[in-house]
């Protein structure tokens, strides 16, 4: 797992060979980016059931309640899939433009 802290966000990318070991490295160490803005960006390479998704489910909460935001990027997924409280962009562009939104509704107080 690769680490790297921008401006506004910390990216977190995959290089695991499997997603069980990635769930497990990322699980450790997310409570250390409690207040960051995370983006994970998962490698093509990395098959991941879309039931594996919802192992992310109590972490997309505690980002709403943190008030910060959380957003996975993967290509050649079909994020209609998913339910509405999942941010999944195929770009780390678009994941971007997602946590400006975001941002810009907790400032209007959505």
């Amino acid at each position: 797992m690769k680490i790297e802290k921008k401006e506004k966000y910390t990216l977190i990318s995959t290089d695991e060979n499997s997603f069980s070991s990635f769930f497990e490295s990322f699980s450790e160490k997310v409570s250390l980016y409690k207040k960051d803005h995370l983006i994970l960006q998962i490698s093509n390479n990395l098959y991941i059931k879309n039931e594996e998704f919802s192992l992310f489910l109590d972490i997309i909460e505690q980002k709403k309640e943190n008030k910060t935001s959380f957003v996975i990027v993967k290509s050649n997924i079909n994020i209609d899939d998913f339910r509405d409280n999942f941010n999944i962009a195929p770009t780390l562009i678009e994941a971007v433009d997602i946590l400006e939104m975001e941002a810009m509704e907790r400032e209007l107080g959505f």
